[in-house]
Protein backbone atom coordinates (compact mmCIF):
# COMPACT_ATOMS: atom_id res chain seq x y z
CA UNK A 1 0.00 0.00 0.00
CA UNK A 2 1.31 3.42 -0.94
CA UNK A 3 1.94 5.92 1.83
CA UNK A 4 2.46 9.63 1.17
CA UNK A 5 3.28 12.54 3.47
CA UNK A 6 0.60 15.13 4.13
CA UNK A 7 2.79 18.11 3.32
CA UNK A 8 2.14 18.15 -0.41
CA UNK A 9 -0.88 20.44 -0.72
CA UNK A 10 1.05 23.56 0.26
CA UNK A 11 4.58 22.62 -0.64
CA UNK A 12 4.73 24.56 -3.87
CA UNK A 13 5.78 22.88 -7.08
CA UNK A 14 8.61 22.54 -9.49
CA UNK A 15 8.35 26.11 -10.74
CA UNK A 16 7.69 29.51 -9.20
CA UNK A 17 4.66 30.28 -11.38
CA UNK A 18 2.87 27.18 -10.12
CA UNK A 19 3.66 28.05 -6.52
CA UNK A 20 2.29 31.56 -6.88
CA UNK A 21 -1.03 30.31 -8.29
CA UNK A 22 -1.46 27.73 -5.56
CA UNK A 23 -0.40 30.10 -2.78
CA UNK A 24 -2.55 32.95 -4.09
CA UNK A 25 -5.68 30.79 -4.03
CA UNK A 26 -5.09 29.77 -0.44
CA UNK A 27 -4.09 33.20 0.83
CA UNK A 28 -7.20 34.69 -0.80
CA UNK A 29 -9.32 32.31 1.28
CA UNK A 30 -7.36 33.12 4.45
CA UNK A 31 -7.74 36.85 3.86
CA UNK A 32 -11.46 36.50 3.22
CA UNK A 33 -12.02 35.11 6.73
CA UNK A 34 -9.53 37.40 8.45
CA UNK A 35 -12.15 39.62 10.08
CA UNK A 36 -14.25 36.59 11.01
CA UNK A 37 -11.22 35.00 12.66
CA UNK A 38 -10.49 38.19 14.56
CA UNK A 39 -14.05 38.49 15.85
CA UNK A 40 -14.13 34.82 16.83
CA UNK A 41 -10.99 35.21 18.93
CA UNK A 42 -12.32 38.37 20.59
CA UNK A 43 -15.72 36.83 21.36
CA UNK A 44 -14.96 33.16 21.94
CA UNK A 45 -11.49 32.87 23.48
CA UNK A 46 -12.19 31.99 27.11
CA UNK A 47 -8.83 32.57 28.79
CA UNK A 48 -7.49 35.15 31.27
CA UNK A 49 -5.14 37.28 29.17
CA UNK A 50 -2.91 38.62 31.92
CA UNK A 51 0.54 38.05 33.33
CA UNK A 52 -0.70 34.92 35.13
CA UNK A 53 -1.10 33.23 31.77
CA UNK A 54 2.60 33.43 31.00
CA UNK A 55 3.40 32.69 27.37
CA UNK A 56 0.54 32.57 24.86
CA UNK A 57 1.09 29.63 22.51
CA UNK A 58 -0.16 29.33 18.93
CA UNK A 59 0.22 26.26 16.73
CA UNK A 60 -0.12 26.26 12.95
CA UNK A 61 -0.62 22.68 11.78
CA UNK A 62 0.54 21.95 8.26
CA UNK A 63 2.47 25.19 7.91
CA UNK A 64 4.59 24.09 4.91
CA UNK A 65 7.13 26.64 3.59
CA UNK A 66 4.99 29.43 2.17
CA UNK A 67 4.34 32.94 3.51
CA UNK A 68 0.69 32.18 4.27
CA UNK A 69 1.47 30.83 7.71
CA UNK A 70 3.20 34.03 8.86
CA UNK A 71 0.24 36.17 7.85
CA UNK A 72 -2.16 33.88 9.73
CA UNK A 73 0.00 33.90 12.84
CA UNK A 74 0.29 37.68 12.90
CA UNK A 75 -3.46 38.15 12.50
CA UNK A 76 -4.06 35.81 15.45
CA UNK A 77 -1.54 37.69 17.59
CA UNK A 78 -3.11 41.05 16.70
CA UNK A 79 -6.55 39.77 17.73
CA UNK A 80 -5.27 38.37 21.03
CA UNK A 81 -3.50 41.65 21.86
CA UNK A 82 -6.68 43.58 21.14
CA UNK A 83 -8.70 41.22 23.34
CA UNK A 84 -6.18 41.57 26.15
CA UNK A 85 -6.61 45.34 26.16
CA UNK A 86 -10.40 45.04 25.89
CA UNK A 87 -10.68 42.47 28.69
CA UNK A 88 -8.56 44.54 31.03
CA UNK A 89 -10.13 47.91 30.24
CA UNK A 90 -6.87 49.08 28.67
CA UNK A 91 -5.12 49.12 32.04
CA UNK A 92 -1.36 49.06 32.14
CA UNK A 93 -0.47 45.44 31.48
CA UNK A 94 2.64 43.40 31.00
CA UNK A 95 2.41 42.49 27.30
CA UNK A 96 1.93 38.83 26.57
CA UNK A 97 4.81 36.84 25.18
CA UNK A 98 3.90 34.73 22.16
CA UNK A 99 5.31 31.36 21.16
CA UNK A 100 4.42 29.94 17.75
CA UNK A 101 4.85 26.30 16.81
CA UNK A 102 5.06 25.58 13.09
CA UNK A 103 4.10 21.96 12.50
CA UNK A 104 4.44 19.89 9.36
CA UNK A 105 5.72 16.54 8.16
CA UNK A 106 9.40 15.76 8.85
CA UNK A 107 10.18 16.10 5.13
CA UNK A 108 9.01 19.72 5.10
CA UNK A 109 11.75 22.24 4.37
CA UNK A 110 11.85 23.96 7.76
CA UNK A 111 15.08 25.76 6.81
CA UNK A 112 13.25 27.57 4.01
CA UNK A 113 10.37 28.30 6.36
CA UNK A 114 12.60 30.02 8.89
CA UNK A 115 14.65 31.85 6.25
CA UNK A 116 11.47 33.47 4.92
CA UNK A 117 9.89 34.45 8.25
CA UNK A 118 10.05 38.10 9.32
CA UNK A 119 13.35 39.12 10.98
CA UNK A 120 13.43 38.93 14.76
CA UNK A 121 13.40 42.73 15.05
CA UNK A 122 9.98 42.77 13.34
CA UNK A 123 8.59 39.58 14.84
CA UNK A 124 6.40 39.59 17.94
CA UNK A 125 6.86 35.92 18.75
CA UNK A 126 9.33 33.17 19.39
CA UNK A 127 9.17 30.40 16.82
CA UNK A 128 9.90 26.70 16.71
CA UNK A 129 9.49 23.99 14.09
CA UNK A 130 7.63 20.83 15.10
CA UNK A 131 8.08 17.94 12.67
CA UNK A 132 5.46 15.21 12.78
CA UNK A 133 2.08 14.16 11.41
CA UNK A 134 -0.82 16.11 12.87
CA UNK A 135 -2.80 12.87 12.90
CA UNK A 136 -1.03 12.29 16.21
CA UNK A 137 0.00 14.42 19.18
CA UNK A 138 2.96 16.64 18.30
CA UNK A 139 3.02 18.99 21.32
CA UNK A 140 2.80 18.50 25.10
CA UNK A 141 -0.55 18.29 26.83
CA UNK A 142 -2.32 21.59 27.58
CA UNK A 143 0.23 23.86 25.91
CA UNK A 144 -1.66 25.42 22.98
CA UNK A 145 -4.07 28.34 23.36
CA UNK A 146 -5.05 28.72 19.70
CA UNK A 147 -4.53 26.15 16.97
CA UNK A 148 -4.95 26.81 13.26
CA UNK A 149 -4.90 24.77 10.07
CA UNK A 150 -5.97 25.58 6.52
CA UNK A 151 -6.49 23.34 3.50
CA UNK A 152 -4.99 20.27 5.15
CA UNK A 153 -7.58 17.94 6.65
CA UNK A 154 -8.56 16.34 3.32
CA UNK A 155 -5.06 14.82 3.16
CA UNK A 156 -4.99 11.34 4.65
CA UNK A 157 -2.27 9.65 6.67
CA UNK A 158 -2.33 6.69 4.26
CA UNK A 159 -3.94 5.53 1.06
CA UNK A 160 -6.79 3.22 2.12
CA UNK A 161 -6.29 -0.53 1.98
CA UNK A 162 -7.24 -2.53 -1.09
CA UNK A 163 -7.72 0.38 -3.52
CA UNK A 164 -4.64 -0.81 -5.45
CA UNK A 165 -5.61 -4.50 -5.28
CA UNK A 166 -7.10 -5.76 -8.56
CA UNK A 167 -8.79 -8.60 -6.72
CA UNK A 168 -10.63 -6.30 -4.31
CA UNK A 169 -14.07 -4.77 -4.91
CA UNK A 170 -12.44 -1.55 -3.63
CA UNK A 171 -9.91 -1.53 -6.48
CA UNK A 172 -9.68 1.99 -7.90
CA UNK A 173 -8.93 0.71 -11.41
CA UNK A 174 -6.94 3.31 -13.35
CA UNK A 175 -8.12 6.32 -11.35
CA UNK A 176 -5.49 8.16 -9.32
CA UNK A 177 -7.94 9.70 -6.85
CA UNK A 178 -11.16 8.93 -5.04
CA UNK A 179 -13.55 10.63 -7.45
CA UNK A 180 -16.66 8.98 -5.95
CA UNK A 181 -17.41 7.02 -9.13
CA UNK A 182 -16.80 3.59 -7.51
CA UNK A 183 -18.88 3.02 -4.38
CA UNK A 184 -16.52 0.56 -2.67
CA UNK A 185 -13.56 2.87 -3.23
CA UNK A 186 -15.46 5.77 -1.71
CA UNK A 187 -16.32 3.61 1.31
CA UNK A 188 -12.66 2.69 1.82
CA UNK A 189 -11.61 6.33 1.65
CA UNK A 190 -14.35 7.38 4.03
CA UNK A 191 -13.20 4.78 6.57
CA UNK A 192 -9.66 6.18 6.42
CA UNK A 193 -10.90 9.77 6.62
CA UNK A 194 -13.06 8.94 9.65
CA UNK A 195 -10.09 7.37 11.41
CA UNK A 196 -7.77 10.26 10.56
CA UNK A 197 -10.22 12.94 11.69
CA UNK A 198 -10.70 11.05 14.95
CA UNK A 199 -6.95 10.99 15.56
CA UNK A 200 -6.56 14.64 14.49
CA UNK A 201 -9.23 15.88 16.91
CA UNK A 202 -8.11 13.65 19.78
CA UNK A 203 -4.55 14.93 19.42
CA UNK A 204 -5.70 18.57 19.37
CA UNK A 205 -7.85 17.90 22.45
CA UNK A 206 -4.70 16.80 24.27
CA UNK A 207 -2.68 19.83 23.18
CA UNK A 208 -5.20 22.68 23.46
CA UNK A 209 -6.00 24.08 26.89
CA UNK A 210 -9.60 24.22 28.16
CA UNK A 211 -11.17 27.38 26.76
CA UNK A 212 -8.69 27.45 23.89
CA UNK A 213 -9.67 27.54 20.22
CA UNK A 214 -9.03 25.49 17.08
CA UNK A 215 -9.59 27.24 13.75
CA UNK A 216 -10.02 25.11 10.62
CA UNK A 217 -10.34 26.45 7.08
CA UNK A 218 -10.71 24.18 4.08
CA UNK A 219 -12.77 22.78 1.26
CA UNK A 220 -15.28 19.96 1.04
CA UNK A 221 -18.01 18.82 -1.30
CA UNK A 222 -21.61 19.99 -1.08
CA UNK A 223 -23.97 17.28 0.10
CA UNK A 224 -24.92 14.95 -2.74
CA UNK A 225 -22.14 16.10 -5.10
CA UNK A 226 -19.44 13.62 -6.26
CA UNK A 227 -15.92 14.81 -6.90
CA UNK A 228 -16.01 13.81 -10.58
CA UNK A 229 -18.60 16.55 -11.21
CA UNK A 230 -16.24 19.32 -10.07
CA UNK A 231 -13.63 20.97 -12.26
CA UNK A 232 -10.92 19.92 -9.80
CA UNK A 233 -12.05 16.31 -10.01
CA UNK A 234 -12.14 16.43 -13.80
CA UNK A 235 -8.64 17.91 -13.93
CA UNK A 236 -7.12 15.18 -11.73
CA UNK A 237 -8.94 12.48 -13.71
CA UNK A 238 -7.41 14.01 -16.84
CA UNK A 239 -3.96 13.74 -15.27
CA UNK A 240 -4.69 10.05 -14.70
CA UNK A 241 -5.78 9.64 -18.32
CA UNK A 242 -2.54 11.25 -19.51
CA UNK A 243 -0.50 8.91 -17.31
CA UNK A 244 -2.26 5.99 -19.01
CA UNK A 245 -1.41 7.52 -22.41
CA UNK A 246 2.21 7.70 -21.31
CA UNK A 247 2.08 4.04 -20.30
CA UNK A 248 0.91 3.16 -23.81
CA UNK A 249 3.91 5.11 -25.12
CA UNK A 250 6.28 3.21 -22.86
CA UNK A 251 7.10 6.21 -20.66
CA UNK A 252 5.68 4.47 -17.59
CA UNK A 253 3.65 1.32 -16.98
CA UNK A 254 0.08 0.48 -16.05
CA UNK A 255 1.45 -1.43 -13.06
CA UNK A 256 3.20 1.71 -11.79
CA UNK A 257 0.03 3.73 -12.27
CA UNK A 258 -1.99 1.07 -10.48
CA UNK A 259 0.13 1.58 -7.37
CA UNK A 260 -0.38 5.35 -7.41
CA UNK A 261 -3.43 6.78 -5.68
CA UNK A 262 -3.61 10.18 -4.06
CA UNK A 263 -4.08 10.07 -0.26
CA UNK A 264 -6.86 12.66 -0.26
CA UNK A 265 -10.56 12.51 0.49
CA UNK A 266 -12.98 15.40 0.18
CA UNK A 267 -15.94 14.68 2.45
CA UNK A 268 -19.36 16.13 1.92
CA UNK A 269 -20.26 18.95 4.31
CA UNK A 270 -22.57 16.81 6.46
CA UNK A 271 -19.94 14.04 6.65
CA UNK A 272 -17.37 16.49 7.97
CA UNK A 273 -19.79 17.85 10.55
CA UNK A 274 -20.68 14.34 11.73
CA UNK A 275 -17.03 13.42 12.31
CA UNK A 276 -16.41 16.59 14.31
CA UNK A 277 -19.53 16.04 16.42
CA UNK A 278 -18.29 12.55 17.34
CA UNK A 279 -15.47 14.16 19.30
CA UNK A 280 -16.77 15.21 22.71
CA UNK A 281 -13.81 17.36 23.71
CA UNK A 282 -14.80 20.38 21.60
CA UNK A 283 -17.90 22.44 21.10
CA UNK A 284 -18.61 23.62 17.56
CA UNK A 285 -18.86 27.37 17.96
CA UNK A 286 -19.08 28.04 14.22
CA UNK A 287 -19.28 25.72 11.23
CA UNK A 288 -20.38 27.40 8.05
CA UNK A 289 -19.65 27.81 4.39
CA UNK A 290 -17.92 31.02 3.36
CA UNK A 291 -17.55 32.65 0.01
CA UNK A 292 -14.14 32.26 -1.59
CA UNK A 293 -13.18 35.64 -3.11
CA UNK A 294 -12.02 34.00 -6.34
CA UNK A 295 -15.08 31.82 -6.90
CA UNK A 296 -16.77 34.34 -9.20
CA UNK A 297 -13.65 34.93 -11.27
CA UNK A 298 -13.81 32.94 -14.53
CA UNK A 299 -11.55 29.91 -14.31
CA UNK A 300 -9.35 28.72 -17.14
CA UNK A 301 -7.78 25.42 -18.03
CA UNK A 302 -4.33 27.01 -17.77
CA UNK A 303 -4.98 28.25 -14.23
CA UNK A 304 -6.17 24.82 -13.05
CA UNK A 305 -3.25 23.06 -14.72
CA UNK A 306 -0.77 25.43 -13.11
CA UNK A 307 -2.39 25.04 -9.69
CA UNK A 308 -2.45 21.24 -9.77
CA UNK A 309 1.07 21.11 -11.14
CA UNK A 310 2.04 22.96 -7.95
CA UNK A 311 0.00 20.69 -5.72
CA UNK A 312 0.98 17.35 -7.24
CA UNK A 313 4.44 17.70 -8.77
CA UNK A 314 6.38 16.45 -5.77
CA UNK A 315 4.21 13.41 -5.15
CA UNK A 316 4.13 12.48 -8.87
CA UNK A 317 7.89 12.89 -9.25
CA UNK A 318 8.58 10.67 -6.23
CA UNK A 319 6.49 7.88 -7.73
CA UNK A 320 7.12 8.21 -11.49
CA UNK A 321 10.44 10.01 -11.76
CA UNK A 322 11.18 12.98 -13.98
CA UNK A 323 7.93 13.06 -15.99
CA UNK A 324 6.42 16.37 -14.89
CA UNK A 325 7.02 18.41 -18.05
CA UNK A 326 5.87 15.61 -20.35
CA UNK A 327 2.82 14.84 -18.24
CA UNK A 328 1.52 18.39 -17.90
CA UNK A 329 2.25 19.13 -21.58
CA UNK A 330 -0.07 16.24 -22.37
CA UNK A 331 -2.67 17.49 -19.90
CA UNK A 332 -2.59 20.94 -21.53
CA UNK A 333 -3.01 19.46 -25.01
CA UNK A 334 -5.86 17.19 -23.93
CA UNK A 335 -7.73 20.04 -22.26
CA UNK A 336 -7.14 22.27 -25.29
CA UNK A 337 -8.89 19.60 -27.34
CA UNK A 338 -11.52 18.76 -24.72
CA UNK A 339 -11.82 21.85 -22.49
CA UNK A 340 -13.58 21.70 -19.14
CA UNK A 341 -17.06 23.23 -19.28
CA UNK A 342 -16.83 25.29 -16.10
CA UNK A 343 -20.48 26.34 -16.35
CA UNK A 344 -21.54 22.71 -15.95
CA UNK A 345 -19.20 21.91 -13.06
CA UNK A 346 -20.29 21.74 -9.44
CA UNK A 347 -18.40 23.94 -6.98
CA UNK A 348 -16.57 23.05 -3.81
CA UNK A 349 -17.69 24.42 -0.45
CA UNK A 350 -15.15 26.57 1.39
CA UNK A 351 -15.78 26.12 5.10
CA UNK A 352 -14.80 27.94 8.26
CA UNK A 353 -14.86 26.02 11.55
CA UNK A 354 -14.25 27.31 15.05
CA UNK A 355 -13.95 24.73 17.83
CA UNK A 356 -13.59 25.49 21.54
CA UNK A 357 -11.89 23.07 23.91
CA UNK A 358 -14.24 22.06 26.72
Amino acid sequence: MSTFPRAYPMSGGDDQHSYINNSSYQIAAINSVGEKTRQCIIEKLDLPLNSDLGTFCIADYGCSIGPNTFQVVQSIIDAVKFKQLEDNNEKSLIPLEFQVFFNDQPNNDFNTLFKTQPPSSEREYFSAGVPGSFHGQVLPRNTVHIGHTSYTTHWLSNVPQHVDDKNSPAWNKNYIQCNNSIEEVTKSYKVQFTKDMKFFLEARAEEIVPGGLMIVLGQCLPDGVPLFKTCQGILVDTIGDCLMDMAKSGLTSEETIGLFTLPAYFPQFSELKTEIEHNRSFTIEIMESVRHPLEDIPLSNDFLISMFRAILSTIIKEHFGDVIDELFDRVAKKLAKYPIDFNECEKFVTYFILLKRK
